[in-house]
């Protein structure tokens, strides 16, 4: 138990020291993009880097970071969860009106882009959704990578050596949200709300979903059901269901991670796997 807190400790400090880096070269300019996007792949990539750094100080292999695919059906479901509650998320968002579906302006753009223009706007938006939801993943889970093999590669097995599957969810969780904050509250990564707010929704949503991805890491021992997790949430966010929807007014309010609708529907979803903890071999 010792030699895990000082593990957990030299990575943690690794980690935000690397990430200190990205995180002025990104506040610099004010944009998460600048940089052709090397900057934040960069700032993803810490995390990795930090987890083998410690890996090997501590003379541990680095197959104990969870690099076995595992059972299939929990890399498929881990594709579909996010996938589910993001619908969830944007159903009760255009439903309700606080939100609309669709934005003209974007499958405009979408269609000019792909050469769809003589195709139905309903065609567009189908076949967009599933070309970015199928090919969209290799760039998404090339990034998310990064975090995972330091969030869910080593973090949470580290943890759960010392605790139990709710103190590592929220000890994640919130070390997690926390390594955000420098790009949240001072570069563009946000929806436009003020940054308590934006801040706010951000951590609950975080903190909920890392019961989730702390579940399937347990149960399948494997680092890449947190990958495809991590890159679906990304991608069905911030790629497709955001900008498909048209702003009515005071829409960032409740759309993305910045938003009110999300992380209720994603504490919904941290309660049905935290119910399901006993299926954990310890809980």
């Amino acid at each position: 138990m010792r030699q895990s807190r000082r593990a957990i400790s030299l990575f943690l400090l690794i980690t935000f020291s690397l990430s200190a880096l990205f995180y002025f070269l990104i506040i610099h300019t004010g944009k998460l993009g600048s940089g052709f996007g090397i900057y934040i792949t960069g700032l993803m990539w810490c995390p990795a880097i930090a987890a083998l750094i410690t890996t090997r100080i501590f003379e541990r292999k680095v197959s104990g970071l969870g690099w076995q695919w595992g059972n299939p059906k929990y890399q498929l479901w881990s594709y579909l969860v996010p996938l589910l509650y993001v619908l969830a998320a944007y159903s009760i968002t255009w439903a309700t009106g606080v939100g609309r579906f669709y934005n003209d302006d974007f499958v405009s753009h979408v269609s000019a882009s792909f050469g769809w223009d003589q195709l139905p706007k309903g065609v567009v938006i189908a076949l967009y959704i599933i070309l970015t939801g199928v090919f969209g993943m290799a760039e998404s889970a090339a990034r998310a990578l990064g975090e995972e093999i330091g969030w869910r590669g080593f973090l949470v097995p580290e943890l759960y050596r010392i605790t139990n599957y709710t103190a590592t969810s929220l000890i994640t969780g919130i070390v997690w949200s926390l390594w955000h904050f420098p790009i949240l509250l001072y570069a563009d990564y946000n929806s436009g709300t003020p940054a308590w707010f934006a801040l706010s929704c951000f951590i609950v949503s975080v903190v909920s979903i890392s019961f989730v991805y702390t579940w399937f890491r347990l149960r399948s021992n494997s680092l890449w059901t947190g990958v495809l997790l991590h890159a679906s949430h990304n991608l069905f966010i911030q790629s497709i269901f955001t900008p498909l929807t048209k702003d009515t007014g005071n829409t960032k309010y409740f759309i993305d991670e910045f938003g009110l609708v999300l992380p209720l529907v994603c504490i919904c979803v941290a309660v049905f796997f935290w119910n399901k903890r006993a299926d954990l071999i310890k809980n």
